[in-house]
């Protein structure tokens, strides 16, 4: 039988990622290309700027190696135009290349890159690189995902916080996982039994009145306005 992989294992595994080359010369582009395929990654490659960032719109890459010194358009000017498009703001781009003063590096960092890297690199060392690159970028919007923001409101379910008008607050669990639950649908009617049976679990009992006292709590440090009482129904957090 296959073995099971974990999501943090597939997010983090090769075969989900795809690079994208942006160099003039096809012998480098060939090597690296040959190698990071080897490792599992689906590359791309283009031989300029303007073709790069076409090729970038089109696939979407996780990470971009970028060569400096290239025809029709640079490196510096190219990562500045990808980091003007809103779905590659979040591309890793690395520069790969053999310019090693400082004034270029300092340009590449400027126009957005993520990382320098000088050339020549042995394969190995580059791969490692890249892959480290990717784990961290892929932990951090993990972490992202972990924070819920709307309004003057965030929620931060690492840390089982809130900050609300830039005040912050650390809540119990039963009060923190209720207001989560609201907020993971802003607007929403939630049931009472919808809430009971999500924040305590159909094996707990409950008073009546348990659900109204953690509202009347959140609502000391909401605001009466935020959390909306409907009779009869539920709760639910009120987002214009």
């Amino acid at each position: 039988m296959p073995q099971k992989i974990s999501f943090k294992e597939y997010l983090l595994s090769p075969m989900n990622k795809k690079i994208l080359l942006i160099d003039d010369e096809s012998d480098i582009v060939e090597f690296i290309s040959y190698n990071l395929k080897n490792e599992g990654y689906e590359v791309f490659s283009a031989s300029n700027g303007q073709k790069g960032i076409e090729q970038a719109i089109k696939h979407k890459p996780d990470l971009i190696l970028l060569d400096i010194m290239m025809p029709q358009m640079d490196g510096i000017e190219t990562c500045y135009e990808i980091r003007k498009i809103e779905e590659l703001k979040q591309t890793i781009v690395v520069f790969l290349s053999a310019r090693n003063e400082d004034f270029s590096q300092i340009a590449a960092f400027d126009s957005g890159a993520n990382d320098y890297i000088n050339k020549p690199i042995k394969p190995k060392l580059l791969v490692k690189k890249i892959q480290g690159l990717l784990q961290i970028f892929s932990f951090n919007k993990e972490k992202q995902k972990n924070a819920v923001e709307f309004e003057n409101l965030k929620i931060d379910h690492e840390a089982y916080k809130i900050i609300f008008k830039e005040k912050e607050f650390e809540l119990p669990k039963k009060e923190f996982e209720l207001l989560s639950l609201m907020a993971s649908n802003p607007n929403k009617v939630f049931k009472r039994d919808e809430i009971l049976d999500s924040v305590w679990g159909n094996d707990v009992v409950v008073g009546d009145r348990t659900i109204d006292v953690h509202i009347r709590k959140l609502r000391e440090k909401l605001g009466n306005d935020k959390i909306i009482t409907i009779k009869g129904v539920g709760y639910k957090i009120n987002v214009s």
